[in-house]
């Protein structure tokens, strides 16, 4: 099941959680160990799904952990050595197969992509590499489109489907640079690039030149659905109150995600960021492959990002962090680094509810306390109040609706769209959980979630079609039969 693209210790198992190596002075400390394990205390049972946890201080490993189940069928226990998807965590190791490809000359993040990847339009101002790599491309997101025409969630679609419909797009969200947007559809290019560089697939890629060499033996870009992945945890959503169901996916589109890996094959990734003595280096110029993979988006305006290259730059409570989190159907992750304290915190979750980006936090305030500025008050999420004088748009009256009422063909979707009349409502109908009532948000313009249908009309007033926006997808034409 995929995810909607609107949303990217157990005591009896404490054999699992064996730490491998001397612990610091704080990390001895049996009170912090015990803080660190109750904010995992929900999945700490043998009846849920839950996360496995890596702390690493200096290069080693300074605690280490699984929390709840990595297969409930089997009744496996998560640990450091479980194999999670990583969601769009797997960002950085698509751009770091991107700079090694540099690196080895074989492309330039400067070129067009349309040399790589001669299925995309070609727009108005060119799209290159390093667009991808900033989300700055414009380019719609891929999720988000295959949702849009009719998707559901155990839909299965290619490769060379998912090119075809990125082919059909006339339109940009924004011209190349403009803005930065979030999108997956340049990741997944990003690996038809590498295909196209190099002659081998992201994964056989990786393989030779990043994972293998770095000794991360259980990681791999998850290509074929069908491929056998030892030691993997199952990803799983709740169903009811303490019941769940296996949440997975059979799409092998990777770039934007897709790499399946564990706590103990990342320790390997993070003694590589942080400069830490290894046997084997993807590079003989490490110092710029990660000044490169760290260098910051700079928009045609000239404002500077905090992305980097499937890495964000930020801060927290004071202190410099790089990471990034990812969730994708049954899997949520997060990989926190602490530069100045050359500490990584991993955390990966086999269950939808998890929040690791949270429980990263949680254990940086435990472990790195006496570094922390005072935790800020959380701002009020509540709505505000209507100002004065606003008040909804009038509703229509029959023969307004009768006006919206029909069919609406998008040929960069590939897609019919129905607006019907039911028991008195506009109601939206897809074919997936698109599907229902329409909210008129104003003149013209109607709502479905985080759908927007802008209706057009001609010059004396017919109704013509509309614009959708959702999101990640801005001004896709559907034009009324």
């Amino acid at each position: 099941m995929r995810s909607n693209p609107f949303w990217q210790p157990i005591a009896a198992l404490s054999v699992l959680a064996c730490v491998l190596t001397p612990l610091p002075a704080a990390a001895q400390d049996a009170s912090l160990l015990a803080r660190v394990d109750s904010i995992f205390a929900q999945f700490d049972n043998t009846h849920s799904p839950g996360c496995a946890l890596g702390v690493i201080r200096d290069g080693e490993f300074s605690f280490k952990r699984g929390y709840g189940m990595a297969n409930l069928e089997y009744g496996t226990a998560n640990s450091p050595s479980s194999v999670f998807r990583i969601g769009s965590v797997s960002k950085q190791f698509t751009a770091a197969a991107i700079v090694l490809l540099a690196q080895q000359g074989k492309l330039s993040l400067d070129d067009d992509i349309r040399e790589y990847v001669p299925e995309v339009p070609a727009y108005e101002q060119t799209i290159t590499i390093r667009h991808l790599l900033h989300h700055t491309s414009g380019l719609r997101d891929y999720l988000t489109l295959m949702y849009l025409a009719g998707q559901s969630d155990d839909d299965f679609y290619t490769d060379d489907e998912l090119v075809a419909m990125l082919a059909r797009q006339q339109e940009l969200n924004f011209a190349p640079g403009d803005q930065h947007l979030y999108s997956n559809s340049g990741y997944f290019l990003l690996s038809q690039i590498v295909r196209s560089a190099s002659g081998l697939s992201l994964r056989e890629y990786a393989q030779q030149h990043l994972f293998g060499p770095l000794g991360m033996t259980h990681t791999h870009f998850h290509d074929d659905h069908s491929h056998i992945v030892p030691m993997r945890a199952s990803g799983y959503t709740p169903s009811g109150p303490g019941v769940y169901s296996i949440s997975m996916t059979t799409l092998g589109m990777v770039g934007d995600g897709g790499v399946f890996t564990s706590v103990d094959d990342l320790l390997q990734w993070e003694r590589f960021f942080h400069s830490e003595p290894a046997a084997n280096l993807p590079t003989d110029r490490p110092e710029e492959f990660w000044r490169e993979m760290l260098r910051n988006g700079v928009l045609t305006n000239g404002d500077t990002l905090s992305y980097a290259l499937g890495l964000g730059h930020g801060e927290y409570r004071g202190l410099p962090m790089i990471s990034h989190s990812g969730g994708f159907v049954g899997f949520r992750a997060q990989v926190v680094r602490f530069p100045t304290e050359r500490m990584s915190i991993i955390c990966l979750c086999n269950v939808s509810i998890a929040n690791p980006t949270r429980l990263s936090q949680r254990v940086a305030d435990v472990l790195l306390a006496d570094r922390l500025l005072p935790e800020p008050e959380r701002p009020d999420r509540r709505q505000p109040s209507p100002e004065a004088g606003e008040s909804e748009p009038p509703p229509l009256d029959s023969q307004q609706k009768q006006e919206l009422a029909g069919f609406y063909y998008s040929g960069e979707l590939d897609i019919e769209y129905e607006v019907v009349i039911e028991q008195g409502d506009l109601v939206l109908r897809v074919g997936n959980d698109l599907d229902g009532r329409l909210r008129l948000a104003a003149t013209d313009e109607m709502r479905r979630g985080r759908v927007t249908l802008r209706f057009e009309r001609s010059g004396d007033g017919r109704i013509t079609g509309f614009l959708l926006d959702a999101g990640r997808v801005k001004n896709l034409r559907f034009v009324k039969q």
